[in-house]
């Protein structure tokens, strides 16, 4: 349920991003270090972590190396979710999470006491910024995202 907030029929509006518009791009940096930390930890403990709009996990693919060969390798992943798959009409490659590996939601009050935020900031700031990506999507614009 958490994810149909992200299914946009309209463009995502000012009013619709109080806590965006209250904080500086500093803080706001700062916030999502925090949940690319978070997340980070959690990969690191073979978990995935599930964020609305998709899932970051580590998944386990083949690596061609020379000759032909193939290396069964792990890499981290940000799954984007089917429903937002399918609303958007976006291509990408079908990756599944291994059923062994436990999915998680973030953990906005461990984000929070590590960033010095309250957790309804921290919480908030990732659900707006997730919205301003979704409207990204549905208005057809570019998105650069990048985590470390």
């Amino acid at each position: 349920a958490k994810m149909q907030k992200y299914l946009l029929y309209n463009s995502v509006e000012p009013e619709e991003l109080p806590t965006l518009r209250e904080l500086s791009t500093m803080e706001i940096c700062k916030v999502w270090s925090g949940m690319s930390r978070y997340i980070y930890r959690q990969l690191l403990q073979k978990t995935a972590v599930e964020i609305g709009v998709g899932t970051f996990a580590v998944v386990p693919v083949h690596a061609c190396v020379e000759e032909g060969k193939v290396l069964p390798v792990e890499r981290p992943m940000f799954i984007l979710s089917k429903p937002l798959k399918m609303f958007y009409n976006l291509e990408s490659d079908e990756t599944k999470i291994p059923d062994e590996i436990p999915v998680v939601q973030p953990d906005f009050e461990e984000i929070a006491a590590e960033t010095h935020f309250r957790h309804e900031i921290v919480e908030q700031c990732v659900q707006e910024t997730l919205l301003c990506f979704a409207g990204a999507l549905r208005d057809n614009k570019e998105v650069e995202f990048s985590f470390r």
